[in-house]
């Protein structure tokens, strides 16, 4: 298969590994990126002689989110609208990812960041190199998590620690990732992908329908309504984003410098 603009496709007979190629940004996500990972997983998905997937990240970093610097053009209102590419381009990702009737490999290999945490949670099974870390940071910049955090990260931990990364907005190292049950394992930095590629294998070679059936039956369980939860959360940004606090957020960060929020 071709690879895109930001993201390196490739095939391994009935394998697929998608590598997220925004290095010198630690793949954070901007339009193009968020339109050739869209494409990618949807191929994917459709062809039949895929059996399984891994995604993970080049350089040093599996994705640091999405990309502040990236100009954005105001709504129909003339303010930022931060709810149209979630649900134009962004939630279709994980949405294609909980549905797809195939086992997907998260290989975090560091980092994993605001939409890009989202984005690693989202798959079936985490491999998480050891200096790797989980971190919903949105509310570092006056924003609420995305991409289905609300809901992976309660399925998989539960509503107390859920609730710390939304509002704390603190690294998650490996360790604890796996202690609190984000991850499924953690492995040296140095056989991460050997060993994400074994278990990539193993799945594309074993009882694919199983593995479809039992997804589905936990989507079911776990993500009845994920869609509407994507939704809600789109919605909700939207409102954080034409906010004081989101502007000193971002203006903070780009500064360097600890944010002074007010509330409003």
């Amino acid at each position: 298969m071709a690879s895109h603009e930001t993201i390196d496709l490739r095939t391994d007979g009935p394998a697929a590994t998608i590598v997220l190629n925004r290095p010198d940004a630690l793949n954070a996500w901007d339009l193009q990126m968020g339109t050739d990972l869209n494409d990618a997983i949807a191929a994917v998905s459709e062809d039949p002689a895929l059996r399984a997937l891994m995604i993970t990240g080049a350089g040093r970093a599996f994705s640091s989110g999405a990309d502040l610097k990236e100009e954005r053009g105001p709504g129909e209102d003339g303010l930022p609208d931060l709810s149209k590419r979630l649900k134009e381009l962004y939630n279709p990702i994980i949405l294609a990812i909980r549905e797809m009737p195939k086992p997907v490999v998260a290989a975090v290999n560091g980092p994993a960041v605001g939409v890009g945490c989202s984005l690693a949670l989202a798959c079936d099974l985490i491999l998480a190199a050891e200096s790797a870390y989980f971190l919903l940071a949105f509310v570092n910049i006056g924003l609420v998590p995305d991409g289905g955090a609300t809901a992976t990260v309660p399925a998989r931990a539960g509503l107390a620690r859920a609730a710390e990364m939304a509002m704390l907005g603190e690294r998650v190292p490996a360790a604890k990732a796996l202690e609190w049950g984000l991850v499924n394992r953690v492995v040296p930095d140095e056989t991460l992908e050997r060993e994400a590629l074994g278990l990539r294998d193993r799945l594309a070679t074993g009882p694919t329908a199983s593995y479809a059936s039992s997804k589905r039956l936990l989507n079911r369980r776990l993500y009845a309504g994920l869609a509407e939860q994507l939704d809600a959360e789109a919605d909700a940004q939207r409102k954080q984003g034409q906010t004081a606090d989101f502007v000193e957020g971002v203006l903070a960060f780009v500064q360097k410098r600890d944010a002074n929020f007010t509330g409003n």
